[in-house]
């Protein structure tokens, strides 16, 4: 039993991967009016599908929408009681169907054609009642599907998958779309939080950030890292110019040569050139700085390269930037 599960799973792979390749040698002209068309439409693009093709139009229609292609899924049986209401003429139709011939998109199909909204059939049969209505037919004929009773939509839907996701691509590629705009679709995700969070929205700022003058004590020195709790304290001009910074490291490497630190000032503990990070950067960029320096804080300057804040590793952890 376990030898034939593993050989069908290894067969289903073999079969699907045939069905995109196939797919790949018939993408051509049709595909490249498909993009023209829907980058020339004021509207959104409607992805329509029963059953499993649903599914997938489903899929196609988020993945289009948070790459920049305004689009929405809108069920082919609803839509003849009331929900064709949702198109416009300035939308576009996106009607997927292996065969071509669902009997729930053939009754709409008229009332499409009278509202005068673009049609691109994505069907396995170009001789279909769909396809023959569709202004652009993109072909995604499989020559069989992985179920053992060649039935079950599977190598018919993955065609139908990888081609949606084709056309995204290449309408992202085409709109200019980029990381950023991808972001601002996903702000509560991973990569939300790392394009659009900047060091202004996390560091520690005003009287939160450690730092003394070149000529305090070493005991004012640890006093103010002590209560700002960075593990580092910068040393500032009195114009706010960084002259450097002393941190726990430096501590620790002081007392382990065994230097008497009671009559030293600020300026004779630092250590000059610290790493810095402008106030708009963002704040995975300060992470980056973080993990090539090997340093667990960075300081912060304005636009006229004065102190105006600090940041740590932990501060970048609560924000979930790392």
């Amino acid at each position: 039993m376990a030898e034939r599960a593993i050989a069908l799973a290894q067969e289903t792979f073999d079969i699907e991967a045939a069905a995109i390749q196939g797919l790949k040698a018939r993408t051509g002209e049709s595909f490249a009016q498909a993009v023209a068309l829907v980058l020339k439409i004021k509207g959104r693009v409607v992805v329509m599908g029963m059953g499993k093709s649903g599914h997938i139009g489903r899929k196609i229609a988020a993945t289009l929408a948070s790459t920049g292609t305004p689009a929405m899924f809108v069920h082919p049986a609803e839509a003849s009681h009331g929900d064709l209401g949702m198109i416009t003429a300035s939308d576009l139709v996106l009607a997927i169907s292996n065969s071509g011939e669902s009997q729930e998109m053939a009754a709409i199909l008229p009332v499409l054609k009278r509202l005068g909204a673009p049609l691109i059939a994505m069907t396995g049969n170009g001789a279909s009642t769909m396809a023959k209505h569709a202004d652009l037919w993109l072909d995604t004929a499989v020559s069989k599907e992985a179920c053992p009773l060649n039935l079950a939509p599977t190598a018919s839907t993955t065609a139908q998958l990888a081609l949606g996701d084709a056309l995204a691509v290449a309408l992202l590629d085409a709109r200019g779309f980029r990381a950023e705009d991808f972001a601002r679709s996903h702000p509560g995700g991973a990569l939300g939080r790392k394009l659009l969070t900047h060091v202004s929205d996390v560091m520690r700022s005003g009287a939160a950030v450690p730092k003394v003058a070149p000529h305090a004590s070493f005991s004012e020195l640890m006093r103010e890292m002590s209560a700002k709790g960075l593990g580092a304290a910068a040393v500032v001009d009195s114009d706010d110019r960084v002259l450097g910074i002393f941190t726990d490291g430096d501590l620790r490497r002081l007392v382990e040569q065994g230097a008497d630190l009671r009559s030293t000032t600020a300026q004779q503990v630092m250590h000059g050139g610290p790493s810095t990070i402008g106030v708009h950067a963002l704040a995975v960029d300060a992470a980056d700085l973080m993990e090539r320096k090997r340093i667990t804080s960075v300081l912060v300057l304005d636009e006229e390269g004065r102190l105006c804040g600090a940041i740590n590793s932990n501060d970048l952890m609560r924000a979930k930037v790392i």
